[in-house]
C-alpha cells in the first residue's frame, strides 16, 4: 500500500458489494472485499457460492492528501462513506492484513469451524426443527451433527447439516 493511505469502510446498497467494488476500481480506488464459500440450499438443492464475508460493506484504500475521497458518496452502488462526523473513520491496518492473511490460494476466507462440545446446548436455525433447542452430541461425519432434540418428551438422537445449528 502506498504511504498515506489507509482503510476505510463503505456501506453499500444491498447486494451491490460488487457493483461499488467496481465502481470504486473505475474512479482508481482500491476496494477490498472479503468473499467467502456459503453453502446454499435451494429447491432441494445444495451449491457452493461466493458470498460476502460482511454483507453490504467493503473496504476502500483511500489517500486523504491526494485523492478525492468524496466522490466516493457518490458512487454508484455506495450507500454511505462510514464516517464519524464529517470524516471518514478509519480502519487499522492489522484488520484487513488478518484478514487477507485467512485467505487460501483461491482468495476466499477461510472460517474456522464452530465446534461444540459434546452436551452443549445449542439451536437449530433452520430446517424442518428451526427453532428447537437440543444438545449436541458428536460429529455424525466431515458436515453433519448428531443432536439430541426434546421431542415428544423424550430425547431424540437428529443427524443434520453442521451449518443448521447455532450456539444457544
Amino acid at each position: 500500500m502506498i504511504a498515506g493511505t489507509r482503510w476505510y469502510v463503505v456501506q453499500t446498497h444491498p447486494r451491490a458489494e460488487n457493483k461499488a467494488a467496481l465502481h470504486l476500481a473505475r474512479q482508481g480506488f482500491v476496494a477490498y472485499m472479503p468473499r467467502y464459500l456459503k453453502r446454499r440450499r435451494h429447491a432441494r438443492k445444495v451449491d457452493t457460492v461466493a458470498a460476502p464475508l460482511f454483507p453490504r460493506y467493503l473496504f476502500v484504500a483511500v489517500d486523504m492528501a491526494s485523492q478525492r475521497w468524496r466522490s466516493i458518496q457518490s458512487t454508484i452502488g455506495v450507500a454511505r462513506l462510514v464516517s464519524h462526523g464529517d470524516e471518514p473513520t478509519a480502519m487499522t491496518d492489522t484488520v484487513i492484513e488478518e484478514l487477507k492473511r485467512r485467505e487460501n490460494e483461491a482468495g476466499f476466507i477461510q472460517l474456522l469451524a464452530r465446534s461444540f462440545k459434546p452436551g452443549e446446548p445449542i439451536r437449530v436455525c433452520d430446517g424442518v426443527f428451526s427453532a428447537c433447542l437440543g444438545l449436541y452430541e458428536c460429529m455424525a461425519d466431515a458436515e453433519r451433527v448428531a443432536v439430541l432434540l426434546d421431542l415428544l418428551g423424550r430425547k431424540v438422537r437428529v443427524v443434520m447439516d453442521s451449518d443448521l445449528v447455532t450456539a444457544a
